[in-house]
Parts: C-alpha cells; structure tokens; sequence
C-alpha cells in the first residue's frame, strides 16, 4: 500500500471518528423524524398526481363513450334519412370513438390499481412515521435518563475520595471547639464580673418556685396534704399602762435580733465571694 493510500486512509477514519463522536443521538433521531416527514409530504405529493390521472382517464373513457353513443345516434338518423353514406361515416367515427374508450378504459383500470398500491403504501408510510416518532420519545427519554445515571455514578465516584470527608470531620470538630472555648470565656467572665451572688440567688428562686409549684400539684392530685388553714385572729385587750414598757422593750429586741441575723448572713456571703477570687486568681497563676 502506497503512502498516500495510507495517508487517505488515515485522514477518513480520523474523519469518521470525529463524526462519530460529534452525533447527539437526541438530534440524530429529530432530524431523521423531520426527513421522514419530508418523504412521507413528497410522497402524499405524488400520489395525489396519481389519483388525478385516475380521474381524467375515468372522464376520458366516459366523454368517449358519450361520444360513442353520439355517433351512434347519428348514423341511425342517417338510416331515418335514406342517406346510407353519411351512416357509414358516423358508424365508423363510433368506431374510433369506442376503440378509444377501451383503450382509456384499461389505462383507468391499471391507474386505479396503481393508485389503490400507492395509497396503501403511503398509510403504511405513515404508520411508520408516526411509530418512529413515539419510539424517538422513548429513545429519547432512555438517553437522558443513561446520561443522569452517568452522571451520578461519575458523581459517586468522586466522592469516593475520602479527603472530603475527613476535611468534613474536621471542621465539625474545629466548630465544636470554638464552641466550647465560648462557653468557658462566658464562664470566667461571669467569674470576674461579680454576677456570682446574684446568679446564685437567681437560682434559689428559680429552684423555689419550681418545689412551690410540684407542692401545688402534688395536692390537686390528692397525693400531699392540704394547706392548713391560718389560725383565728385573736382579739387581745390592749394592755394596762403597767405593762406597756415591758412590751415596747421587748419588740426592739426582736428587731437588733434581725438586724444582727441579716448582717451576719451578708459578712458571710462576701466571705465566700472573696473565697471564690482568690480561688480563680490561684487558678490563673498556674
């Protein structure tokens, strides 16, 4: 084989092959559709010339044996009128007219047959374009539907890669982290505010309130017992002027007794805050 065979050869399968990768089969079947379209038009076109030249040999043969039937008419009026001549002559035009009706008469009967073939061809045609056109859906829809599973499958390979996922973890703890470095900055600097007294009196109150509350619902159930009625006011005498001085001294002992309480409990809450300071400042140094 000659270099320029080979050369030839070469530059056609590169060719075909570049062809071959560039058909969209989804474009390939639309554009087969529309061919079809045009030859099944092309068609319908000629047989519609067919079944005309069917009717204008049907209306030959009928104007011709119209005339047939004329020239008849004519040789008999001939007959009538002694003219045997004249007869003769229009017997023979019957003649040709009648030869002539026999012959449009059988090219009407080829033509008919013909046209019948080419109108069944032409519904088979048809059948087959519209079963092409319901396939080329189906066709269609398989594609796509091949190239969505390719696409995930390539999709599925690619997460196959586990870096992905473990960057993924790894963020997640990273966040987590952050997460919990916020909560013990909030916590100290709760701590050093001088908001722990108050968040802990918050906390008896909330603690409080929630037994106060299980204590109500307890009785309402019928399972704690009921709240003891306060005791009947008793009217007391008021008291002789004897007694009065007794009675004056004894209720300011009450109140330096409440006053000393309530001091003796705020000595000892800011004894434990100022324990608590020192804690953490023992614990920052460290």
């Amino acid at each position: 084989m000659g270099i320029f065979a080979r050369l030839a050869q070469l530059i056609k399968s590169n060719l075909n092959d570049l062809i071959s990768r560039s058909e969209d089969p989804e474009k390939m079947l639309n554009q087969i559709v529309i061919d079809m379209n045009n030859q099944l038009a092309e068609a319908t076109k000629q047989v519609a010339v067919a079944i005309a030249d069917e009717k204008r040999l049907a209306k030959l043969v009928e104007q011709e044996a119209a005339n047939s039937t004329e020239w008849k008419r004519r040789a008999e009026m001939a007959i009538r009128a002694g003219n045997d001549e004249l007869a003769r002559e229009a017997l023979a035009r019957r003649k040709e007219h009648e030869q002539l009706r026999v012959g449009y008469d059988a090219q009407w009967t080829k033509q008919k047959v013909a046209v019948d073939q080419l109108k069944k061809a032409l519904r088979a045609l048809n059948s087959k374009i519209e079963e092409a056109k319901r396939k080329k859906n189906l066709l269609i829809a398989q594609k796509q539907r091949a190239e969505a599973q390719k696409a995930i499958h390539e999709a599925m390979g690619g997460l196959r890669d586990q870096s992905a996922f473990e960057t993924f973890d790894r963020m997640a703890d990273r966040i987590q982290r952050m997460e919990a470095e916020a909560e013990a900055s909030a916590e100290l600097a709760e701590q050093y505010s001088g908001d722990v007294l108050r968040s802990k009196f918050d906390e008896l109150e909330v603690t409080q309130g929630a037994d106060e509350d299980l204590a109500s619902l307890k009785r309402e159930m019928g399972l704690a017992p009921p709240v003891a009625a306060p005791p009947a006011a008793v009217r007391v005498a008021p008291p002789v002027a004897a007694a009065a001085e007794p009675a004056a001294t004894s209720v300011e002992q009450s109140a330096a007794g409440l006053e000393q309480a309530e001091q003796d409990e705020l000595a000892a809450a800011l004894a434990e805050l100022e324990a608590e300071e020192q804690g953490a400042q023992k614990r920052m140094k460290r």
